[in-house]
């Protein structure tokens, strides 16, 4: 339990100085962004008497150092800032987007880990036989076909053509749980590639487990096939799993942005991206702020598992 609680302490550690650095990294991009958000809501042709007043009003005459430091306390205190757009706050945008948008990221996650365990332990089974083969073959192909294009590809056939599925949740409003034919075609989008990733890497976990020493032994004690698999083998083969399933649910929140935009889903990413049009730099930050925030917790709880699965895995850590 100490090496699990110094591990742990070292960790933390690790998490609370990778946040400090995305608040840095987050606000000295959107610093970096081109235009001026005064002259953005001045109008087409903004007085410069009105432009320099909205700098004034907004604080953006200040010098950048003094707006991080008041940036950051307000994070502190759980203020992400107030848009310059509406004047709302923040935590408003990410109330109304976040219900869509944890939606389709539980449904894939719910459905990503069974679906890329069970194809990567049965072409492990089937190691270098036509069902491996064709597991593997498919599994790189799908991979290789970016979001969007396979998204817009899914929209074409199965919306347009066949006409089984809508094409966009337009008219669906935020409940999408009550509509499910319109999450089918945004969930497979965004599995496609994340189960590839993940079968592939259970398969090769497998594959390595299933042929080391300590299973040829317990073979040799008489253990049965199945408990052979699903009990000594697995949990080493998820070990590098857990840390890329997490690495998975980071490139999710991107994948959600390209999704969302283009089957017209009001989450988090469509109100990014408005906030982007808009040059809405408080919100922006602050959601860039959530994204990688979560990033970390999850980092984290994908270290800890491996931990808990592999534990000589903390030495090299």
């Amino acid at each position: 339990m100490t090496g699990l609680r110094s591990w742990l302490v070292r960790r933390l550690l690790l998490g609370a100085g990778q946040t400090v650095a995305v608040v840095l990294l987050v606000f000295a991009l959107t610093e970096a962004l081109p235009g001026d958000a005064a002259v953005a809501l001045a109008g087409d042709q903004p007085d410069p008497g009105r432009v320099a007043a909205i700098r004034e009003s907004m604080h953006l005459d200040r010098p950048a150092h003094e707006r991080l430091a008041a940036w950051a306390a307000g994070l502190l205190h759980g203020d992400l800032g107030t848009s310059l757009a509406s004047g709302r706050p923040v935590s408003s945008y990410l109330a109304d987007g976040i219900g869509p948008t944890l939606v389709l990221a539980a449904l894939t996650l719910l459905l990503l880990v069974p679906l890329a365990v069970g194809l990567g332990v049965l072409a492990a089974r089937h190691e270098g036989r036509l069902l491996d083969r064709l597991i593997s073959s498919v599994t790189l192909g799908v991979y290789a076909v970016p979001e969007f294009a396979f998204g817009v590809l899914l929209v074409t056939v199965f919306a347009l053509r066949l006409g089984w599925l809508p094409p966009t949740a337009v008219g669906y409003g935020d409940d999408l749980l009550a509509h499910p034919a319109a999450l089918v075609l945004p969930v497979v989008v965004l599995l496609s590639r994340p189960v590839c990733s993940l079968a592939r890497l259970v398969r090769a976990g497998m594959i390595e487990a299933l042929a080391s020493p300590y299973v040829a032994q317990a073979r040799r004690y008489g253990i049965p096939g199945a408990r052979l698999r699903y009990a000594h083998a697995l949990p080493n083969a998820l070990a590098p799993a857990a840390q890329q399933l997490a690495r998975t649910v980071d490139w999710l929140l991107c994948g959600v942005i390209v999704v969302e935009a283009l089957f017209v889903i009001p989450g988090l990413g469509t109100v990014l991206m408005n906030a982007v049009a808009e040059r809405d730099v408080p919100v922006i930050q602050g959601l860039a702020v959530v994204f990688g925030c979560t990033a970390v917790v999850l980092n984290l709880g994908a270290d800890l598992a491996t931990y808990r699965l592999v534990p000589r895995t903390a030495v090299a850590a």
